[in-house]
């Protein structure tokens, strides 16, 4: 497991060039220097020198963050910002009462169990159809709670569903510093890939994301597989839908050609369509305001559209959406992509 000591020269790669101000969404709301990436990096290179303790008030900036990856995009360096964050975080954690109760609660024994609790009353599957694409499908924490998809997937001609018993896909550990965790169900998740399959199959842009840093198996979406497969939807009344895209869905290039084939259906891109919306898990527990500062823009561009739903393809970025739109007028329900395909007749 790295040391943050690790990444000395990635820190002093920073340039301060500045350039992350102009992504960053924290920054665009608070205009505070220590919320961006170079100044979180200039009290890093403290912390390394002797200069500075890694002490709660760092860690409040650190906690400042929303992990949506558009500094280290941006960034000409191209420094792995989050990476670095998180080792910071692991070893201010160490330290501290309140992260090792955040752990424990994060444990095996605690959050391993609920999850696995709730995996036992779902019905497994190994197959819709031996001769089609074989799916190995990645459920994720709320698939596991909530089986909307579950059912949604027996309607997919032509393809074989291989279900294995994963655990979380560990980004609530990585954003909580949580590295030991983290590695704990990387390696689980890891053994599970000892099958036959085509694709990994999931419906969260944040699962696909955190697996993709640990494996180099092929992925397929839900809304890339519904395209893959020229699934065609009608829905009963003309409808207009706007769409979200979360921080961690590296291209949404399956919305036309999924929307085209959708009866009655209008799309309305929202301004900004592609920004955060200010959720990201623990965020929003610890930066309370700032959090719905941010939910509220992107609520604004939603209302805008005039739009009957607005849809996206992560959890976490339906409880953001809903948190901008609550107490507005005329706002458009929100939906999961297959929730909101469920509505077709």
């Amino acid at each position: 497991m790295k040391k943050l000591n690790d990444f000395k020269d990635e820190i002093n790669k920073c340039s301060k060039c500045g350039l992350c101000q102009s992504v960053c969404p924290v920054y665009k709301e608070t205009g505070n220097d220590c919320a961006v990436s170079r100044g979180k990096f200039v009290m890093l290179d403290g912390v390394l020198k002797g200069d500075l303790k890694l002490n709660k008030n760092i860690n409040k900036y650190l906690d400042m963050c929303l992990k949506c990856g558009k500094c280290k995009s941006f960034c000409p360096s191209s420094i792995d910002v989050c990476e670095i964050f998180q080792t910071a975080k692991y070893e201010y954690a160490r330290k501290s009462f309140l992260s090792k109760l955040i752990f424990f609660l994060e444990s095996k024994f605690v959050f391993g169990n609920i999850m696995k609790a709730f995996s036992l009353l779902n019905f497994k599957r190994t197959s819709n159809n031996a001769s089609g694409i074989k799916l190995l499908y990645f459920k994720g924490c709320v698939n596991n709670v909530f089986r909307n998809t579950d059912k949604f997937l027996s309607k997919i001609p032509n393809i074989e569903i291989i279900e294995k018993d994963f655990e979380c896909c560990g980004l609530p550990f990585l954003s909580s510093g949580n590295l030991e965790r983290f590695d704990e169900v990387k390696n689980h998740n890891l053994e599970m890939l000892d099958c036959d399959f085509d694709y990994i199959l999931t419906d969260c842009a944040s699962c696909e994301s955190t697996l993709k840093k640990y494996t180099d198996a092929k992925f397929i979406s839900l809304g890339e597989l519904l395209v893959k497969q020229n699934v065609k939807f009608e829905f009963s009344k003309p409808v207009k839908v706007t769409f979200h895209k979360p921080c961690h869905l590296e291209n949404d290039n399956f919305l036309m050609p999924l929307l085209n084939n959708c009866k009655n259906v209008e799309y309305i891109e929202m301004n900004d369509y592609d920004t955060c919306c200010g959720f990201a898990g623990e965020f929003a527990l610890k930066n309370r305001k700032l959090s719905m500062a941010i939910s509220k823009k992107k609520a604004k561009n939603i209302i805008d559209t005039k739009a009957d739903y607005v849809i996206t393809s992560c959890p976490a970025c339906i409880l953001g959406l809903k948190q901008g739109l609550f107490g507005e007028k005329n706002a458009p329900k929100v939906l999961s992509l297959t929730d909101f395909l469920k509505l077709a007749k």
